[in-house]
Parts: C-alpha cells; structure tokens; sequence
C-alpha cells in the first residue's frame, strides 16, 4: 500500500461554473454520482452565489440535499458573504469554502473591494460556520500570477493563507488561476506559504494553461503536498482571467500518481467516463485529454 494523496474534485463547482451552457441540477447530481463512483470523496457540490452573477451554481441546495446523510463525503460548497452561508446551513451543507485573492488588482475586480476588505467580510462566515459545526477550507487565488499584476511574489501569498488559516480554515488550497506558474515558481510560492501555515494543511490547485499543471503537482509532492484539486476532463476556466484554460484534468493526476506508487482510491478510467457524461451533457465535441491518450495506447 502506497502513501495516501487526497485529490479534491472541482468540476461540478470550479468546473462548470464558466461554461456558456447551464447544466440543470439532475445533471449536476448525476455527475457527482459518477465521481463517487470513481473513488472520489472529497467534490466541491457548488456554491451559493447569486444566479445572477453565476446561474450555472443555481440549484445547489437541491445537489447538496440529493446527498443529504451519505457517510463518508465532503461536499464543500462555495459562499461569498453571510447570506450564501446562510443558504448553505439551509440546504445541509457540512462543510464551506471561501477566499482570498494574492492579488489586489484582481481582488477589486473580481468582487469590488481589497484583499483585507475581502478577508474581513469572511471572518462572520467563518466564525458562524465553526461555530455551527462545519468545516472551513479556504483558497488563495493567482498564487503564480495575476492578468492585472503579472507575477505575484510568494510572500503575498502567504500573507493570505496565513489569514485564512487563523480565521479557521483547516485546509487551504493554493490556486495558479491563470496557469502562469512553472515548477521554480511553484516550489518557491509553496514553501513560502508553508512557513506559515503547516504543510499538511496547504493544497495546490493548478491551471494548465501552458500545459504545466501536472508538473507543478509533481514539484510540489516532491515539497511534501498530499492534497491537489483537479476537475474531471479538465473543465474549467476563470472569467476574470482571459484565456485562462480549465483546471488540471483529475485523469491525469491519477495517472500521475498510480505512477508514482501513491494510493488515492480513484479508478482512472471510471473518472474518464464522468468526464465523457459531463461532455455530452455540455454538448462539447473535444475529447478529453486522457481518453485521447487512451485511444493513442489502443
């Protein structure tokens, strides 16, 4: 048995979010389920957003409730603001996430106030959530570089995951936004973070824009990370950052890490039919990037 990495999926929630085509929340549960399926445990269920400004994630009291009393499954949704967690209570929900940008530029425009602002909002939300029982994660957007600021320095983003950690989040996840990062930059951003926050509590959380999401994984794990997000498929994206492609395709980290001897308990070829489900139902034509190299080996 190899050593345990935890991979936390992000496609129903980070995945879909971004995508012109809204998927109903039968889709939505249906996909989760396919996940599970697969091994996965830890899957972000969606966030309680205004579906004005995000009507993909509208309905995740209905998800979160379709999986109401399942032993043995974190199902974080995201919530911007006290009235997003106070749906999140209504609907069940057992864990949240909230966030924090490294960037100011980007904090600003993404949700109209200041890093400290912003941190500031969440610290009721996640005082009411401990104190209700949840659990807190937390996440640190453009770790490697912002489409505003260029590249962030490794000491900005440890100054957010250090506030995040004091306000209780007991996992934070260390997101390259844009997929900027290389593995140098990533190495040196995560060690930064990790001298302020313990190491077992960081995540990493990268986009392949230039296709080095699963390198930056690897750098990382070589630091000590046993914690990454991916999205089945590798759907994703980010509205705020142009041209910024999806997430790591969570096939591929699986790939990665059966390479490696490690033990995540997800069955790759069950998480690539989930992304095909996923594709159908977003009427997308593109293969995903493991079952193109799946049909390369056959």
């Amino acid at each position: 048995m190899g050593e345990r990495f935890r991979i936390v999926e992000v496609g129903p929630r980070d995945g879909l979010q971004n995508e012109a085509v809204a998927v109903p929340a039968a889709t939505r549960i249906a996909f989760i389920e396919k996940l599970i399926a697969a091994g996965l445990t830890s899957i972000e269920a969606g966030s309680f957003v205004s579906p004005k400004w995000v009507p993909q994630m509208a309905g995740t009291a209905e998800v979160l409730k379709a999986f109401k009393g399942r032993a043995g499954l974190s199902l974080p949704v995201l919530v911007p603001n006290e009235k997003g967690l106070d749906a999140a209570l209504a609907a069940g929900a057992r864990e949240i996430a909230i966030f924090g940008a490294a960037s100011e530029t980007f904090s600003q425009k993404n949700i109209n106030c200041s890093i400290a602002e912003s941190l500031e909002r969440f610290k009721p939300v996640a005082e009411r959530a401990l104190a209700a029982g949840l659990k807190v994660r937390g996440y640190v957007t453009c770790v490697l570089g912002c489409p505003y600021e260029g590249r962030i320095s490794p000491g900005k983003v440890a100054d957010v995951a250090a506030r995040l950690f004091e306000l209780g989040c007991y996992e934070i996840s260390l997101g390259d936004t844009i997929g900027a990062g290389t593995p140098l930059a990533a190495r040196e951003m995560l060690k930064a973070s990790a001298g302020c926050v313990p190491l077992p509590r960081l995540a990493v959380h990268f986009h392949d824009t230039y296709g080095q999401a699963v390198a930056n994984i690897y750098a990382c794990l070589e630091e000590g990370v046993r914690v990454a997000d991916s999205s089945a498929g590798g759907l994703g994206g980010c509205p705020y950052a142009k041209g910024a492609s999806g997430n790591v395709a969570t096939e591929d980290v699986v790939y990665l890490l059966d390479g490696l001897g490690f033990e995540t308990g997800v069955e790759r070829d069950a998480v690539i039919e989930a992304s095909r489900y996923i594709f159908d139902a977003l009427g997308k034509t593109q293969i995903p990037a493991a079952e193109r190299t799946k049909m390369k080996k056959g």
